[in-house]
């Protein structure tokens, strides 16, 4: 998958688990790391690590490994390392406080 199909193979694969206030960010200009920056909110601690773990068993079957997955046992923030996406699953207190629409937007 090229870094655009990869980018909506994530997004639908997070809203299949409800996630909330879904937004990308195209960081090509600002990163070398990545191309796209998912981010997306849980309700709660089981809803975070659910909504990481969807994404990471989906593109396992879609034969694209992640190359990342961190915070899965905290369930405050996720996050699902992709390649040319990286998706942050937070819960909404989090993702306040640390604020990475501003940082990378």
């Amino acid at each position: 998958m090229d870094s655009k199909q990869l980018l909506a193979f994530a997004m639908d694969k997070i809203d299949d688990m409800k996630a909330r206030d879904i937004i990308h960010i195209d960081v090509t200009k600002t990163s070398d790391i990545t191309d796209y920056m998912v981010i997306c909110s849980g309700t709660s601690k089981r809803h975070v690590q659910s909504i990481a773990d969807h994404l990471a068993k989906e593109a396992r079957h879609a034969d694209s490994e992640p190359l990342g997955y961190e915070g899965e046992s905290d369930g405050e923030w996720a996050l699902v390392d992709l390649g040319d996406v990286v998706v942050h699953v937070m819960q909404s207190e989090a993702r306040i406080y640390y604020d990475l629409e501003k940082l990378w937007g």
